[in-house]
C-alpha cells in the first residue's frame, strides 16, 4: 500500500504530465490575444479596461462572444500576460497589462509580437508534428513537412517571407540595445563591419549608427536583401555565405550559426576566416551558449531553441562552450572570448590568430 508521500509524489508526477501535455494551449491563447490586439487596445486607453471595453475596440463583428474571450482571458490572466482586477466591490473586472504582456505592444519600440505571431503560425508549428519521423529517419522536420528548407519556402511564399523577416527583426532590435551596451568597445577603431545573414539590415544599421565612422554591409540572400531599407552607411549586398562573404574588418552573425550542422558552419567559418584581416580581425557570433544544466534566467529558453532547431532548421542546433570551442577551432579560429550579456544570447569573439 503506498505511503502518504508515495501518494503525493505520484500525484505531482500526474499534474506534471497535464501541464506538459498542454503546453501549446498557452501558446494558442497568447497568438489569439496578439491577433485580436488586445495588448494594443489595452496599452492605447492608457489604463486597465473592461471586456465590453476590449471587444467595442476588436475589428467590427456581427456576432462577438464575450464568454469566449473572457474564458480565454482568465487562462492569460492565470499565466500572468495581463492582470485581472475589480477596481470596487461589485464592479466589472478591468484587464491591465503586465511586464509580460508589454513586450507584445507591437508599437512599443520594443515588441517580441511579430517574432510570437511568426513561432505559431500553422506552417511553422505543422514541422513539431515530425520529430519523432526526425529520429527514426534523421533529416529536417520542416523538409519533411513542406518538401523545401526554410528559407527555400519563404523565397516562394512572400507572406510568409514577410512574417519571417519581421519575426527576426523584433528580435534583433530586442538584441541590439543589449549588444550595444554591452559591446560597443569592440567596434570601436573598426572600419568596416558586414553583417552575414543581416536580414533587413536593422542590426548593422544601428551597429553604424553608434559609430560614425564605420562603414556597413548587409548580407542576405537576394529575396532577403531586396526588401531592406536603404541606409546612408549600409550596403545591401546580396550572395550565398556557403561560397564568400565579403571582405571586411570584422565579420558579425547573429542567430546564424545555430541554424546550420557542424559541418555548414564549419563552411562559414572559414569563409569568414577569408574576409578579415589576419592581423586585427575578427568574427563576432551572436548566438545561445547552452547550459543544459543552468539556473540562469534564459537557460530553459536555451534547451527550447536547441528544439527549435530541429523544427525549423536544417540541422542547426543550440552549441555549448565545449561544442563552440571545438567548431572555431575547426573554422581557423584557435582564439574567443564568450562575452555574457542580459538577454537570450551571448557575444561569442572569435580570433584568426
Amino acid at each position: 500500500m503506498a505511503t502518504t508521500e508515495e501518494h503525493e509524489d505520484s500525484l505531482h508526477g500526474q499534474a506534471e504530465i497535464w501541464d506538459c501535455m498542454f503546453a501549446f494551449v498557452d501558446s494558442m491563447a497568447l497568438r489569439c490575444a496578439l491577433e485580436l490586439r488586445i495588448p494594443n487596445i489595452i496599452h492605447s486607453h492608457n489604463r486597465p479596461i473592461t471586456l465590453p471595453e476590449i471587444i467595442t475596440s476588436i475589428n467590427p463583428s456581427p456576432s462577438p462572444d464575450p464568454t469566449c474571450l473572457s474564458r480565454i482571458m482568465r487562462l492569460l490572466v492565470r499565466k500572468r500576460v495581463f492582470t485581472a482586477t475589480s477596481p470596487v466591490a461589485g464592479q466589472e473586472v478591468v484587464y491591465g497589462l503586465t511586464r509580460s504582456s508589454k513586450w507584445l505592444v507591437t508599437l512599443a519600440e520594443l515588441t517580441l509580437a511579430p517574432m510570437a505571431l511568426m513561432e505559431t503560425h500553422p506552417d511553422l508549428m505543422a514541422p513539431w508534428h515530425r520529430l519523432s519521423r526526425c529520429v527514426v529517419e534523421g533529416g529536417a522536420a520542416f523538409e519533411k513537412t513542406h518538401g523545401m528548407e526554410i528559407w527555400e519556402y519563404a523565397s516562394v511564399h512572400p507572406e510568409m517571407n514577410k512574417m519571417f523577416n519581421s519575426g527576426m527583426e523584433c528580435a534583433s532590435k530586442v538584441l541590439v540595445r543589449t549588444l550595444l551596451e554591452g559591446y560597443g568597445e569592440g567596434f570601436d577603431k573598426v572600419g568596416t563591419v558586414v553583417d552575414v545573414g543581416g536580414g533587413t539590415g536593422m542590426l548593422i544599421g544601428e551597429i553604424v549608427t553608434a559609430h560614425p565612422g564605420m562603414m556597413g554591409i548587409n548580407f542576405d540572400l537576394p529575396h532577403v536583401v531586396a526588401s531592406a531599407p536603404d541606409h546612408p552607411r549600409v550596403v545591401n549586398v546580396a550572395g550565398d555565405m556557403f561560397l564568400e562573404v565579403p571582405p571586411a574588418d570584422v565579420v558579425i552573425m547573429k542567430w546564424v550559426m545555430h541554424d546550420w550542422n557542424d559541418e555548414d558552419c564549419t563552411k562559414i567559418l572559414k569563409n569568414c576566416r577569408k574576409a578579415i584581416p589576419e592581423k586585427g580581425g575578427k568574427v563576432v557570433i551572436v548566438d545561445l551558449v547552452l547550459r543544459p544544466e543552468g539556473n540562469g534566467l534564459f537557460d530553459s529558453i536555451g534547451v527550447v531553441f536547441d528544439l527549435l532547431m530541429i523544427a525549423h532548421s536544417s540541422g542547426g542546433k543550440e552549441r555549448t562552450e565545449s561544442e563552440w570551442k571545438k567548431l572555431l577551432e575547426v573554422g581557423g579560429f584557435p582564439r574567443y572570448n564568450i562575452i555574457q550579456i542580459p538577454t537570450l544570447a551571448s557575444i561569442i569573439e572569435a580570433f584568426p590568430l
